[in-house]
């Protein structure tokens, strides 16, 4: 008959845990990779989400217009005349 050696809990445990961080420091590149890979900005995308059907997408639509609203107020207070 042949024995089998039972593998303690924590040795399984150490194991996993050692495996999520390998994972989670995997290479996955820095923003700036992850930034160049993007085939839209981020203006693109949220013109995209603020047109679906999500719930709560109007709401992005209308801080672009509120934010588009307030950059153009502060360049025409910032032009000198």
């Amino acid at each position: 008959m042949v024995s089998r050696r039972k593998v303690p809990v924590k040795t399984i445990g150490l194991a996993g845990l050692c495996l999520c961080a390998a994972v989670a420091c995997g290479k996955g590149g820095s923003g700036d990779q992850r930034a160049k890979r993007d085939s839209l900005t981020e203006r693109q995308r949220d013109t995209a989400i603020s047109k679906s059907a999500i719930p709560g997408a109007s709401a992005v639509g209308k801080a672009m217009r509120v934010a588009d609203s307030t950059s153009a107020q502060v360049q025409a207070s910032d032009t000198v005349r």
